[in-house]
């Protein structure tokens, strides 16, 4: 029998201690043994809960308890999901979480003490929630050249973004309809200012490349700045705004990353990537163009995905501790400035004069939008200081 413990009995928690325990003679044909939550840790009270006895307050219990070898970090936010992570996996237990937050910002620290103690550290959920990506590029594409990746991988910021295409809704009809469904936060700022995006880019980016760059310098817009006449605008060329993070090494040698609201045209995968659903476009030399898609969150889905890294970690404890990955922590002179990207841009000026040398798309309601050549964002700045900029969006 296996023993676990899941430290945070939230959204994501729950829905982890529902699937172990309605799923349980599945899992054990799966794994061969009995897999058994001895300890649920939240410092609420869950008074007369039918599992209030598996409930405690202090999670020493769960690191000084010898009979639990796995641990479900399920808190949220990085303190004191961090410590309690990084102290189970000295103290000999191996760690799955859906935290992205804490991957980004420690995963180097959290990978080498995994490492050193002999145990595992896992993380599919905290990237694409069902989607398995993390355990591809780990072990698939692990001798592979992965030479960019483009993803979708919010999926309130991608309702919100298809209402407004679609329907023609206003931003902030969208997210109030995101709210009411239950997709976006009372805050929503970590969705649509970018931020949960950079996070998951920055762990995609370190598997890719074995740095992880700190995501307070990763160039990073969100979509709270679009508007219908984008969408509108954007529909006319054939294209939808999605919010795109994006890496890539470049031929310096240094790494691209940018979150940003992109022009994706009629002919990428990532077009019809819709409501809240993500998806995830890698390009890599010998696999060629790998597609990944499926819904980003949920509840069932993430905790589903959390589940698998437990039995990954079951079924390899009888033939030995699962291959480690580690990275490093980049320095800041290894990433590429992203206003040096050459591609295009949309933009919507004020009155009814544009830059030469530019495609028009459309004029009304005193502003005119176009689309300039292949340029950088410096170029782009520099042509528009002339002119009242209402808009400017990249091409992916």
């Amino acid at each position: 029998m296996i023993k676990m413990a899941v430290i945070g009995f939230g959204n994501i928690g729950s829905g982890l201690v529902q699937l172990v325990t309605e799923n349980a003679e599945v899992i054990e044909k799966d794994l061969g043994c009995k897999l058994e939550i001895k300890y649920i840790v939240d410092i609420r009270d869950f008074k007369g809960h039918p599992l209030e006895s598996k409930i405690v307050k202090d999670f020493n219990v769960v690191l000084e308890d010898p009979e639990v070898s796995i641990v479900a970090e399920m808190i949220g936010g990085s303190h004191p999901a961090f410590d309690f992570s990084l102290a189970a996996l000295k103290a000999g237990k191996s760690v799955v979480t859906s935290n992205k937050e804490v991957v980004a910002n420690f995963g180097e620290v959290l990978l080498k003490a995994a490492k050193e103690n002999k145990v595992a550290y896992l993380f599919e959920a905290a990237v694409g929630g069902a989607i398995p990506i993390i355990r591809p590029m780990r072990e698939s594409l692990s001798s592979d050249v992965i030479n960019e990746i483009n993803g979708i991988l919010n999926g309130t910021t991608n309702f919100i973004l298809t209402k407004m295409l679609s329907d023609g809704m206003s931003f902030d009809d969208a997210l109030q309809l995101s709210r009411d469904l239950g997709y976006a936060e009372a805050n929503p700022s970590a969705d649509v200012d970018g931020i949960d995006s950079c996070r998951k880019i920055a762990i995609l980016s370190a598997l890719a490349y074995g740095k992880v760059f700190s995501c307070d310098k990763i160039s990073t817009q969100g979509i709270r700045n679009i508007s219908r006449r984008d969408a509108e605008d954007a529909a006319k060329m054939s294209c939808a705004i999605k919010l795109i993070a994006h890496t890539e090494k470049m031929s310096d040698g240094k790494i691209l990353i940018d979150v940003a609201p992109k022009f994706t045209e009629i002919d990428s995968p990532l077009y019809s990537v819709s409501d809240v659903f993500n998806g995830i476009l890698i390009s890599a030399k010998a696999s060629g163009d790998l597609m990944f898609y499926g819904r980003g969150a949920g509840k069932i889905p993430t905790a589903g995905a959390v589940l698998a890294d437990i039995a990954e970690i079951v079924k390899h404890i009888s033939i030995g501790q699962i291959p480690p990955v580690l990275w490093k922590r980049a320095e800041d002179a290894e990433l590429f400035d992203s206003k040096l990207q050459m591609t295009r841009f949309y933009c919507r000026v004020k009155g009814d004069k544009t830059p030469e040398g530019v495609s028009i798309i459309s004029s009304k309601d005193g502003e005119t939008s176009f689309v300039t050549a292949v340029t950088n964002e410096y170029e782009t700045e520099k042509m528009l200081e002339n002119f009242v900029c209402v808009s400017k969006i990249r091409f992916m």
